[in-house]
Formats: structure tokens, C-alpha cells, sequence
């Protein structure tokens, strides 16, 4: 079993920024994150597979950037330019092999919470 605890969400205005990171129990090749607005299905926002090659969603795209440290089984989600829809509970998410298509994940994170507001 892989436990994963985010941190870093929290409140910001629109155009701002944060920093979310996840902390993984053990190494996962794959890692990741996703989000969840009320009523809105689940979206894979970005994950890193196991050749380092990196996804992001279309609607993140140019704004987020995820990076990872090997070492220290953690990834981060530095999101800028937020804006309103960007509000969402944010899941890590990992896998021991290769990266899902879906939210088939193995292991997911209790979630942090984003709120972008004016």
C-alpha cells in the first residue's frame, strides 16, 4: 500500500498562484494529479510516467507545471494564472507501474482544496 498526502491548497485570487505538493510512502513510477469540481466529473490535470514524460490538460496547460523528485517520492503542481474554474479538490495520485488512461489510479491522496475567487 502507497499512502500519499497533499498539502499546499488553500485560497487565491484570480491571476494568483500556489503550490501544491504531494509526499508518496515509497516510490511509484507513475504520479500525478487530479481534480474535482461539485458536480464535475473527475480531470487528470498533469502526471509524470515512468520516462519522465510529462502530461498536462488542455485547460492547464501553459499555466501549471508539475516536477518531480525522484529521491524524495514527492511531486509538485506549481499553478499559476489561476482563475475561477481552476476551484477544485486536487487528488495525488501515483501508480506502481505504468501510467493509467482514466482515473484508474492505484492510490489516491485524501485531496486539498483550491478556491480561486476575485
Amino acid at each position: 500500500q502507497v499512502q500519499l498526502v497533499e498539502s499546499g491548497g488553500g485560497s487565491a485570487q484570480i491571476g494568483g498562484s500556489l503550490n501544491l505538493t504531494c509526499v508518496g510512502s515509497t516510490y511509484t513510477s507513475c504520479m500525478g494529479w487530479f481534480r474535482q469540481a461539485p458536480g464535475k466529473e473527475r480531470e487528470e490535470v498533469a502526471r509524470r510516467d515512468l520516462n519522465a514524460k510529462i502530461r498536462y490538460s488542455e485547460s492547464v496547460k501553459g499555466r501549471f507545471t508539475l516536477t518531480r523528485d525522484v529521491d524524495a517520492n514527492t511531486i509538485s503542481l506549481q499553478m499559476n494564472n489561476l482563475n475561477p474554474d481552476d476551484t477544485a479538490m486536487y487528488y495525488c495520485v501515483a501508480q506502481r507501474t505504468w501510467c493509467p488512461e482514466g482515473d484508474g489510479y492505484e492510490f489516491w491522496g485524501p485531496g486539498t482544496q483550491v478556491t480561486v475567487s476575485s
